[in-house]
């Protein structure tokens, strides 16, 4: 495993749906434990993992951004559960003196089995709190990759991804405006998905091919 660290209500209803057979994705609260690959080594049928990001803003830190950018490689697993999170909050500036939050957290899971039990968590929540005029924004990228056999990444791919994620760092603290910060994140998620579908393009072939999925979750301004 390799880890790169750097309200509206978080209550979601039960959202369920098909990713490939055997495999489901939960858009509820969910696990919120963190294990290790080498736990994962040691007991292979299960996955666990959790990554979450929160940054908060006020009169005293006006400007406070933070990102999340892991990558967790497991074995073949019969159940996984994988939860992203981002959240951001604003609190008790005014217009004339206005606060930007900032949190991004992009999540990598890559677990192998023919039908694996898949609840996935991703969730994002940004929160103007008697804040008017600041900018608030959360976002959750969440990519599960899903193969017949156990892959790793070769040296080509984590450069490519560490890339990514150094551009990640910069984005999260400049001063965009928000419709370009929200689209340049994009971005940079759509050059994540590229990377790991190039990763996968040749591996074995089973009852199910390899398959990358993108949860995304956006919340805050402009839509406050």
């Amino acid at each position: 495993m390799s880890s790169h660290r750097k309200p509206r209500s978080s209550s979601r209803p039960l959202t369920q749906r098909a990713v490939r057979i055997g495999l489901f994705a939960a858009g509820v609260a969910g696990v919120a434990t963190a294990v290790p690959a080498q736990a994962a080594t040691a007991a292979p049928h299960a996955a666990v993992a959790s990554d979450n990001v929160f940054s908060h803003a006020d009169r005293v830190h006006h400007t406070q951004a933070r990102d999340s950018f892991t990558v967790r490689q497991y074995g073949t697993v019969n159940a996984a559960a994988v939860r992203n999170q981002a959240n951001a909050v604003s609190v008790g500036c005014s217009a004339d003196d206005a606060c930007r939050s900032v949190a991004l957290s992009f999540q990598i899971v890559t677990f192998a089995g023919e039908r694996t039990h898949l609840n996935a968590v991703n969730l994002s929540d940004a929160a103007n709190k008697k804040c008017t005029g600041c900018q608030t924004l959360a976002g959750a990228y969440q990519f599960v990759v899903s193969t017949p056999t156990p892959i790793t990444f070769d040296a080509a791919t984590r450069r490519k991804l560490d890339d990514i994620h150094r551009r990640l760092d910069a984005l999260t603290r400049s001063s965009l405006p928000a419709a370009e910060l929200k689209s340049r994140v994009d971005g940079l998620a759509a050059e994540v998905g590229t990377v790991l579908h190039d990763a996968v393009a040749h591996a074995p072939k089973g009852e199910a091919p390899p398959a990358v999925t993108l949860h995304r979750h956006l919340d805050g301004w402009p839509g406050h």
